[in-house]
């Protein structure tokens, strides 16, 4: 009997043990048709072996680069994609550059600042007073979901000030939303802190689209 422990390693588990002896198979076939039309027998068995593959982009030239693979890419076949080579697989992928960046008041997030400082880019009066009002009350509200005490006006007033580069002044802080309203609604059920939540993430997208270059 014929144990595990004597056979040699599987170099893809997923395609099994039978998989890997027909390409091995193929691999001692002399003849260039015979071995092509076994090579295009496997590539179908490994596809009926992994059918959440056909929802992937270029599946069958997945399929391909496995057969060479497993093949110690020894096998001489002619694929109808460009043959894998061995250190192209296997070298590691570049290091992806973090983004860095010091947010001012990590409460208001990263895209509120950046929200304000392209304040200036707005030329209508009507469109500037209300990005203020909005990005005041919206701010206030972010304080307040981080710190439950109450917040004076004037800070986020200072704060609106800081942030814009002295573009955007509340000449009336006192106009705010009221705290109590912001906390009540802060302390509302999940369903409405869900909803409130797609609202502030609505209300980030469309300054972020309108001010926020990619």
């Amino acid at each position: 009997m014929e144990y595990n422990t004597t056979r040699g390693p599987l170099i893809l588990p997923e395609y099994g043990r039978n998989v890997q002896n027909m390409i091995a198979h193929a691999m001692k076939i002399e003849d260039s048709v015979e071995r092509n039309r076994a090579a295009q027998a496997i590539i179908e068995v490994m596809g009926q072996l992994n059918p959440h593959l056909r929802d992937v982009d270029d599946f069958r030239h997945k399929l391909w680069t496995h057969l060479f693979v497993m093949s110690d890419f020894k096998l001489d076949v002619d694929s109808p994609y460009e043959i894998p080579k061995l250190e192209v697989l296997l070298e590691k992928p570049k290091l992806m550059d973090y983004p860095k960046g010091k947010i001012k008041y990590g409460h208001y997030g990263k895209y509120t600042e950046t929200i304000l400082k392209t304040s200036k880019s707005l030329t209508s009066a009507e469109e500037k007073e209300y990005l203020k009002n909005s990005m005041a009350n919206f701010m206030k509200k972010l304080y307040l979901s981080h710190n439950n005490d109450a917040v004076e006006n004037n800070v986020i007033a200072e704060h609106l000030k800081e942030l814009s580069e002295g573009d955007l002044v509340l000449e009336n802080p006192d106009d705010l939303a009221n705290t109590s309203t912001l906390l009540k609604s802060l302390g509302m059920n999940k369903k409405f802190n869900t909803n409130s939540n797609n609202n502030n993430k609505n209300f980030k997208n469309k300054y972020k689209k309108k001010f926020i270059k990619k």
